[in-house]
C-alpha cells in the first residue's frame, strides 16, 4: 500500500518508521526541504517533498498537521486525490476537525491516535510510538465503511488498540484525561514559579524528584499542542476545568479548615478511583 503522511514531526515520522517496516511504500510532505531529506535520510519515508501533488499515488494519506493546517491542508490536496483516496487525520480534537473537512472529502475517517512525547519534530520520532496505545477513530454516518475499516486495519498495524467513539464523545472524554491533564500541569509548573523567596524557589528546584517530573511533564510540553486543544475543545476543557477548580476549593476547605477526616476520605476515594484510568495502561 502507498500511504501518505503530511506533517513529519512526532506522530509522522514514527508513523512513517513503522508504516516502512512493514513493508509500505510511504510518501511524505513537509513545508521544509530539509526535514524532506532528513526524512529519506533517517529511513521514515521513501519519498519526500514540499509539494502535495507528491501524494497523488497515495492509497491513504494521514494528516499529520497542527489542528488549525488541517482543514486548509484538505482544501489543498483536494485537487491531487482520487475519488478512492483515504484521508484520515491524527487530531487531538474531533468534532470541529470532521465537520470541517467531511464537507470538503467524504472519504474521510477522524483519527486520534493517543501516544505522544513531550519532545516535537522529526528528530523526536521513534519506532512502536503507538504499541499499546489508544488509536480512537470517530466515524459519522457519512464515513464509508470499507474505508474505515482500512484506517482500523493500518491502525492495529502499529499494534495500537482501536477504539470507536462519535466525535462529540471523544471530546468530552479526553477533555478529562488529556487537555484537563496539560492545563493543571502548566500550573503547576507556574504556581512553584511564584515562590517570592529566591532561595526557597532555588531549594524547591533542586529537590524537585520523580514525582514532580511526572505530574509536570505534560505541562512542559510543546505549547502549541496545549493552545491548540484549548482553542478547539474550549467548551469541553472549560466544563473539565471548572470542576477541577471546585475539587481544588474542597481540599482548600478541608485544609484551610482541619478537616482531616473529610481529607482522609477524599484522598481515600481518589486511590480506589486512580486504577479505573490507569491500569490499561500496563497491559
Amino acid at each position: 500500500m502507498k500511504i501518505g503522511i503530511v506533517g513529519l514531526g512526532l506522530i509522522g515520522g514514527s508513523m512513517g518508521l513503522d508504516f516502512r517496516s512493514h513493508q509500505h511504500t510511504v510518501l511524505g510532505v513537509s513545508r521544509q526541504q530539509t526535514t524532506c531529506e532528513q526524512a529519506i535520510a533517517r529511513g521514515v519515508v521513501d519519498e519526500a517533498s514540499p509539494d502535495l501533488s507528491l501524494l497523488a499515488a497515495a492509497d491513504v494519506i494521514f494528516l499529520c498537521t497542527p489542528l488549525h493546517a488541517l482543514a486548509a491542508t484538505t482544501a489543498a490536496l483536494v485537487p491531487y486525490l482520487s475519488t478512492a483516496t483515504i484521508l484520515t487525520d491524527v487530531g487531538s480534537v474531533k468534532q470541529p476537525i470532521v465537520e470541517a473537512i467531511e464537507p470538503q472529502w467524504s472519504n474521510f475517517v477522524g483519527g486520534h491516535p493517543m501516544a505522544g512525547t513531550t519532545e516535537s519534530g522529526l528528530d523526536a520520532a521513534q519506532p512502536d510510538l503507538f504499541v499499546n496505545r489508544a488509536y480512537v477513530l470517530t466515524p459519522t454516518e457519512a464515513t464509508p465503511a470499507e474505508s474505515l475499516e482500512t484506517v482500523a486495519h493500518l491502525a492495529r498495524s502499529l499494534q495500537s488498540q482501536v477504539y470507536y467513539c462519535q466525535p462529540a464523545e471523544h471530546d468530552r472524554a479526553v477533555a478529562w484525561i488529556s487537555h484537563l491533564p496539560v492545563m493543571v500541569s502548566a500550573s503547576l509548573i507556574a504556581a512553584c514559579q511564584s515562590e517570592l523567596d529566591p532561595d526557597v524557589l532555588n531549594l524547591a528546584q533542586t529537590f524537585a524528584s520523580s514525582g514532580f517530573r511526572d505530574t509536570s511533564r505534560v505541562g512542559g510540553g510543546n505549547p502549541e499542542l496545549g493552545l491548540m486543544m484549548a482553542q478547539y475543545n474550549r467548551p469541553c476543557l472549560v466544563r473539565s476545568l471548572q470542576a477541577y477548580r471546585s475539587q481544588l476549593n474542597q481540599i482548600i476547605e478541608c485544609v484551610e479548615g482541619e478537616k482531616w477526616s473529610d481529607l482522609e476520605q477524599l484522598l481515600s476515594q481518589t486511590s480506589r478511583d486512580r486504577p479505573k484510568f490507569v491500569d490499561n495502561l500496563q497491559k
